[in-house]
């Protein structure tokens, strides 16, 4: 009998493991990765913050400012120009007014004046008034001024008078000296300004028997006021709100006094004329006042 041979059963292929690596918290590898860990967390924080004040640092530039005295360049300005717009058409006074504007000028400003006067016009002039408008720092030592001067100027038996503005420039050396540096050229001085302040009316806030209160009460303190004590103030005025002028002038009457209520005040806004006894003219003064009832009215503002 032919017996077959029964097949050896294939066993299963044994999976290779993958080799892993255990690494207990109580080794050497584990503490020093822990302390590179923290060394790099302190390192982020430090360089954060020293980031934080870098930024935080800002540089200061500290300009000296040089104080500078502009009376002192006014006067200068104003004893060059009275020599300067003054002359006769003398020989001797053409030199004495050359030799008087040198001291003021640069030597080529002295150089450029030389014939701005000369013996064969048919004028002289005398400066009457000087006037300083403007002193203006150009840089660190130089000032531009505008001023305006008032002079007589004579030709024959005709005298008028002007008035003209110019500027000029001066230098201030670090002594403190000072010296012109631009000829006086014809400039311009401020005009009168067309603005008009608002008007002022009065908006029916304070009753009729309120105003001829304060009416009353001003009359009689204005009438004493030009004369008064501080000690008689007293009674009408609170504190400093208005000090003694003991002045010579006569009460004549309040010109178109205008009241408004502000809470328990009453705020005035008045004219008083008066008569100057020493000139005898008219003088208005203008006040504008705050009053408070208390027993009796008192100007306390």
């Amino acid at each position: 009998m032919l017996f077959k041979k029964k097949d050896k059963e294939s066993k299963p292929k044994k999976e290779k493991r993958v080799p892993v690596m255990k690494v207990g918290t109580h080794k050497k590898t584990v503490i020093v990765l822990w302390l590179v860990l923290i060394a790099s967390v302190s390192f982020g924080v430090y360089k954060n913050f020293t980031a934080i004040d870098m930024h935080t640092v800002h540089e200061k530039e500290v300009i000296e400012q040089r104080i500078v005295d502009t009376n002192k360049i006014e006067n200068f300005v104003k004893a060059f120009a009275k020599s300067y717009y003054s002359w006769s058409n003398t020989q001797e006074s053409i030199e004495k007014r050359t030799t008087a504007i040198n001291q003021y000028l640069t030597k080529s400003l002295q150089d450029l004046n030389v014939d701005t006067v000369r013996m064969d016009i048919p004028t002289s002039s005398t400066m009457t008034d000087v006037k300083i408008w403007e002193v203006e720092a150009v840089g660190t030592d130089d000032f531009t001024v505008v001023y305006s001067v008032d002079q007589t100027v004579t030709e024959g038996e005709t005298s008028i008078g002007y008035t003209s503005a110019y500027m000029v420039v001066v230098h201030v050396d670090g002594d403190g000296n000072l010296v012109i540096t631009q000829n006086p050229t014809i400039s311009s001085i401020p005009t009168k300004s067309t603005y008009e302040p608002k008007i002022k009316e009065s908006d029916g806030t304070v009753d009729a028997a309120t105003t001829e209160e304060v009416t009353e009460f001003l009359e009689t303190f204005f009438k004493l006021y030009s004369t008064a004590t501080e000690k008689e103030l007293a009674y009408y005025v609170s504190g400093n709100v208005l000090e003694p002028v003991n002045c010579d002038y006569v009460f004549s009457e309040l010109v178109n006094p205008i009241f408004t209520q502000d809470g328990e005040q009453v705020k005035v806004s008045v004219s008083v004329k008066y008569l100057d006894q020493r000139t005898k003219a008219t003088q208005i003064s203008q006040f504008d006042l705050t009053l408070e009832k208390d027993s009796n009215w008192k100007i306390v503002g």
